[in-house]
């Protein structure tokens, strides 16, 4: 699966289509060195045009990154949704194929997952990327939610709570053990998937979740 427009040969960018051409050099750069790693000086000097010509489409180069992030959520949101299946066969199977979609798209989208989760920048300094990364999150919750729904009222844990404890416990293990523009991860005896759909299952077993 492959994510992320493909780079054109540079200083070969046909009239109208600049930032595309940027978008696809600065995720080449973020792969390389990570969201903070260049200027939009550098980005425009691979693309072949001049220093003034990205500020045609993006205003500073956190719009450009924030542009980047916001794709790469709506992607997310999109491979997450896909793999809840609206909760099938059963909602811990389905909280499982969630995970390993989490994952899968930190592994295989990681200048994407990199802008999305360290821009360098309060997601909430722009509104359409706080709004994209929202519907990311929306899955988690929805999946959460009818995790939850059967349990009996008295001891059920907010769902909002399972969201963020299942949200943190993918994160936590694609930070650590996922390859990403920052370089290797820590080595694991076991496959991140099996690592995180262990601890899924004893977390949810433990907040009462079958």
């Amino acid at each position: 699966m492959s994510f992320g427009p493909k780079q054109p040969p540079r200083g070969s960018y046909h009239h109208g289509n600049l930032r595309e051409a940027l978008i696809a050099v600065a995720l080449e750069m973020i792969g390389k060195s990570g969201p903070n790693g260049f200027t939009l000086a550098e980005v425009a000097r691979a693309v072949g045009v001049s220093g003034a010509a990205p500020y045609r489409h993006f205003r500073d180069r956190n719009a450009l990154i924030a542009e980047i992030a916001r794709q790469g959520f709506d992607r997310f949101a999109g491979e997450l949704r896909a793999a809840w299946d609206q909760g099938r066969p059963n909602p811990v199977a389905a909280i499982e194929s969630v995970a390993r979609a989490y994952l899968g798209f930190a592994r295989q989208a990681p200048a994407y997952y990199a802008a999305m989760f360290e821009p360098g920048f309060p997601l909430e300094d722009d509104p359409a990327l706080l709004a994209a990364s929202e519907r990311a999150f929306a899955v988690l919750r929805a999946a959460a939610e009818l995790a939850v729904r059967g349990m009996p009222a008295q001891g059920r844990p907010p769902s909002l709570m399972v969201a963020l404890h299942i949200w943190s416990m993918a994160h936590g293990v694609a930070s650590l053990f996922i390859e990403g523009p920052s370089g290797s991860r820590r080595k694991l005896p076991m496959t991140p998937e099996d690592l995180l759909e262990a601890g899924l299952l004893i977390y949810l077993q433990s907040v009462g979740v079958k």
